[in-house]
């Protein structure tokens, strides 16, 4: 069965503002190498959007330095979901929007052949982690305070404490901390 695999970025003190982020070669290419173990992306509106069509030009257009054209041309060989009662056309011909229930989705897709199934919105992932259907965390930390932004579970929270394992660490050049965790068992 597919893996349902929770990967963002957050600063110290737990925000996930897209500004606050160091992004860098040695970032880039780890986010790289978790799309490569993935073959469809879910992502709710806002985040969908601000990631499409940025990363899709960058994939077309190789503008960026090696990493970033690297991981452009990684994300945008991915199938896309997004899940969104208002966006009328995703302007991707590998996306699909989803208007029904998350859950469901979600299971049904576990149930199909495939690689990992890759959670990039923290709206998306509060709603599947409440519901137990996150296998994998890979929580990304960089040395910054932000103060503000959005944070995982503010419109969701889990009913029952997630008790994760931890499996590994990263630390970058930068003072980024990439921390993997798998739902405990």
């Amino acid at each position: 069965m597919r893996k349902v695999v929770f990967a963002f970025n957050f600063t110290a003190d737990g925000y996930c503002g897209h500004t606050d982020m160091v992004p860098d070669e040695e970032l880039h290419e780890y986010f790289t190498s978790v799309l490569r173990n993935a073959s469809v992306l879910l992502y709710g509106r806002t985040t969908y959007q601000l990631m499409v069509p940025y990363w899709p030009d960058i994939a077309r257009n190789q503008s960026e330095t090696e990493a970033e054209n690297e991981f452009a041309r990684v994300f945008d060989s991915l199938d896309m979901i997004v899940f969104s009662t208002t966006l009328k056309d995703a302007g991707r011909t590998r996306t699909r929007i989803v208007r029904a229930n998350v859950e469901e989705e979600v299971l049904a897709l576990k149930q199909r052949p495939g690689k990992d199934i890759l959670v990039g919105s923290l709206s998306i992932a509060s709603q599947l982690s409440e519901r137990g259907l996150i296998d994998e965390y890979h929580f990304v930390v960089h040395p910054v305070v932000a103060g503000r932004g959005p944070r995982l579970f503010e419109t969701v929270r889990p009913q029952e404490r997630l008790r994760l394992d931890f499996t590994g660490s990263q630390t970058f050049h930068s003072g980024v901390v990439a921390l993997h965790y798998k739902k405990h068992t």
